[in-house]
């Protein structure tokens, strides 16, 4: 059922590659994938929050009501959650189990993808399908960062892939009721995941799709009613249990998380319309050259099966979808980096079937530009090792600069090793080639960013806390809300005076924290051994009032006191340098 109106004589050169290699570049990938989940330690605050979120969901054995530090959390579902804790329960508290959830979620997007394309347009698109989507920066740096942009996004592919499977003309009509009622429990999963935009997103593609292709019998193919009812069934025991336990928690979430989120800058993570568009780019830079011809297979497509008996366009709705919601978050008044994420299991599918079809002198023209950005690149990561500012030393730019510069040396020889695979053995190797060099390179850029994200965490002080710090001892977080360190000493903080993010949370519960600085000084100095972590500022204030404090280490973002002496050991310590 493909079509052949993009294929030129150019194409017989497109061979195929063994069964063997493709296993193992695939069996390459997976342990690149899940093998790095472990080379950087958290950052703030989504990696700390989240994995710290979770670690007391284990350590409590509280799966319905959400908290962090101790204090009611309602701003998210708990899907993500319950899949972190489930990895702590398996494996163990630590980096790579906390972010084990999204580098799964990014692989089960991943497969999704490649078997709704296999469905429509052929094993090889299907291939190129995988290879465009674990290659695609945005994609792969999603895979490795504990937030739950990844798990929606692994989440909403299966929606997507699930109805290209339901709406294919030769579904039977089981398979067809399967393929939906899977795409909504998808969509259940989504919403157990980051609320209900896992509802809205589908409904507004669907609603757009069906006034641009005029197929409003789509409709009546999506098994509403017993599909609505297999989503509540997954989706409404946790509201009605979080809800019955917290009366509170029905208006704060959907009113305050949804809509002053979407409508308003209540979160101040406003943007300018155009925020997206650099994120795009960055995010699928090794594809960007197929754009064009993406498009024209989506209109090419379009024209020959609305002269067929099959209403359905697939390319068309993976367009629709990619575009749709693009231009929902570029609308919102709230926006971060990770919201378009959905999008790119979308863009592969149609970057895919481009591929299947472009010629050598297309393809090689793309290498090229790849080509001259990794020389480019090459030669200006050197400035990168000049730059010197307060918080980051030249040491550390110095360090990063050697990882940058050794990223684009895999882009520049995944380019070159393209260049000839395209010569000897046309454009199918070529491909594979030039997206496993891709792929690494982004892995090897987001491998040296834990220069700076090491220091961040306050990784590096927890051993000399722990000689201090007992279990009946309070851990104070003074005019600062850290979002990494009590993940990595295993213990909640009591918030004093800042609660940040948390002020819904000490709302709810105002006796688990301490509104002022004077309250906490008085707490301070009752007698009892405590640990606190500050900034060097609130530090610095506390002792010009004098308030006892011995400092245990510090860090460019926090200082860690205690107001007991301390063993010979520790004292005398300063600052980090």
């Amino acid at each position: 059922m493909r079509s052949t109106a993009m294929r030129s004589s150019s194409t017989s050169r497109y061979a195929g590659l063994s069964v063997g290699v493709i296993a193992l570049v695939s069996l390459l990938i997976l342990l690149v994938w899940f093998g790095t989940l472990d080379m950087r330690h958290l950052l703030r605050s989504d990696e700390g929050r989240y994995a710290e979120i979770a670690r007391e969901m284990f350590a409590t054995g509280d799966w319905v009501t959400i908290r962090y530090n101790a204090l009611k959390y309602f701003e998210k579902p708990p899907f993500h959650l319950w899949v972190t804790a489930l990895s702590y329960t398996l494996f163990g508290i630590g980096d790579w189990q906390a972010r084990l959830c999204v580098a799964l979620s990014g692989i089960v997007g991943l497969l999704a993808s490649m078997f709704a394309a296999h469905r429509w347009f052929g094993a090889r698109a299907a291939l190129l399908t995988g290879l465009v989507l674990v290659s695609a920066p945005m994609w792969n740096v999603a895979g490795h960062f504990n937030s739950l942009d990844m798990t929606l996004s692994g989440a909403m592919a299966c929606v997507l892939a699930f109805m290209l499977l339901a709406q294919h003309p030769e579904a039977t009509p089981a398979a067809r009721r399967n393929w939906m009622l899977a795409c909504w429990v998808a969509m259940g999963v989504a919403i157990l995941t980051k609320g209900l935009v896992g509802l809205a997103l589908p409904g507004l593609v669907l609603v757009v799709c069906t006034l641009v292709t005029r197929d409003f019998g789509l409709w009546r193919r999506l098994h509403l009613l017993a599909g609505i009812a297999l989503m509540l069934l997954v989706t409404v025991p946790w509201f009605w249990l979080i809800s019955e336990r917290n009366p509170e928690f029905l208006r704060f979430f959907f009113i305050h998380e949804h809509w002053q989120r979407y409508t308003s800058t209540v979160h101040s993570r406003n943007g300018p319309l155009w925020y997206f568009v650099p994120l795009l780019v960055a995010g699928f830079l090794p594809w960007l050259g197929l754009f064009p011809r993406m498009w024209q297979a989506v209109r090419e497509r379009a024209g020959v099966e609305r002269g067929s008996i099959r209403p359905f366009q697939p390319a068309m709705l993976a367009a629709i979808w990619a575009i749709a919601i693009f231009v929902f978050f570029s609308l919102s008044g709230s926006k971060l980096p990770g919201y378009i994420v959905p999008i790119f299991p979308a863009l592969a599918i149609l970057a895919g079937v481009a591929l299947d079809n472009i010629t050598e002198r297309s393809w090689r023209r793309q290498v090229n530009f790849m080509l001259v950005l990794g020389i480019v690149g090459l030669l200006a990561s050197p400035v990168v090792a000049t730059l010197d500012k307060p918080g980051t030393p030249n040491v550390i730019y110095r360090e990063f600069a050697a990882w940058i510069g050794v990223a684009f040396v895999f882009m520049l020889g995944g380019a070159l090793l393209a260049r000839r695979l395209l010569r000897d053995h046309g454009v199918f190797p070529s491909v594979v080639a030039y997206a496993v060099a891709l792929f690494l390179c982004a892995t090897v850029a987001l491998r040296g960013h834990e220069v700076m994200g090491r220091p961040a965490s306050g990784a590096d002080l927890v051993p000399a806390i722990n000689a201090v710090l007992k279990d009946d001892m309070p851990l104070y977080s003074v005019n600062l809300l850290d979002h990494t360190l009590p993940f990595y000493l295993r213990r909640t903080t009591i918030l004093v005076q800042h609660p940040d993010e948390l002020d819904f949370g000490v709302a709810q519960e105002p006796q688990k924290w301490i509104p002022t600085i004077d309250a906490f000084v008085t707490k301070w100095q009752d007698g009892q051994p405590a640990i606190a972590i500050m900034s060097a500022d609130t530090y610095q204030d506390l002792s010009a009032r004098h308030v006892p404090m011995y400092r245990i280490g510090a860090d460019k973002r926090r200082t860690v006191v205690t107001n007991i002496p301390l063993p010979a050991e520790h004292q005398g310590q300063k600052p980090a340098p």
